[in-house]
């Protein structure tokens, strides 16, 4: 109980912090993407290829998918429906490469820190996330926004005004589009961030503390 006394402490501690700080609302960008994370069996440099194998397979697919969606919501609910053809496509392409294993693709809420992503930065919190899990999940992972479609756009080159369009048109306002593509500019999202980060880390031990 003193354990779950004194985390509970340093989160009020961390909240407080945190309300005194400037915030144009990372709850709205929580709520209005959704994040790929695939996950490696294991850190060899066979796993971390296979990694990346699946993720070309998978992401073309859930891309496609995701057409014409124009929120949140309506991009889940499309890949609760491709689930068993995402771990089909992962695991037919293991095979191909002679590498079979198990594959599982999960839809549901994952906590992240803040992470960088060719010039986007996303705050500490929890996302919803296309878990692709290869084998034990115990190597190196992958990650980007799958939804609005970051992923692929980024790679094909897509102009930041269209980036921003597609943001914009799920929840975010412009306000908060900058503060995802300039945080890493000013002192003050810096701390923010990390801040959200650190709280993230003390408010899953408090969980999990008060589980045992």
């Amino acid at each position: 109980m003193k354990t779950v006394a004194t985390l509970a402490a340093v989160f009020l501690l961390l909240a407080t912090l945190l309300s005194v700080l400037p915030t144009h609302g990372e709850e709205e960008i929580y709520d209005a993407v959704i994040r790929l994370h695939v996950l490696a069996a294991s850190d060899s440099a066979g796993d971390q290829q296979n990694k990346l194998a699946v993720r070309d397979a998978s992401l073309p697919v859930a891309a496609a998918a995701l057409e014409g969606c124009e929120s949140r919501a309506a991009a889940a609910a499309r890949l609760r429906e491709l689930i068993p053809q995402l771990e089909e496509v992962a695991a037919a392409r293991l095979r191909e490469l002679d590498a079979p294993a198990p594959v599982t693709v999960t839809l549901g809420q994952e906590s992240y820190p803040t992470r960088a992503y060719e010039g986007f930065c996303f705050p500490a919190g929890e996302y919803l996330s296309l878990r692709v899990v290869i084998g034990a999940g115990e190597g190196a992972n992958w990650w980007c926004v799958l939804f609005p479609s970051l992923c692929l756009s980024v790679a094909e080159g897509g102009r930041r005004e269209e980036l921003e369009e597609a943001f914009v048109a799920v929840g975010l306002t412009p306000e908060q589009y900058r503060v995802i593509t300039e945080s890493d500019e000013s002192t003050t999202y810096r701390l923010r961030f990390k801040l959200l980060e650190v709280l993230s880390r003390v408010r899953d031990r408090v969980r999990a503390a008060g589980a045992e």
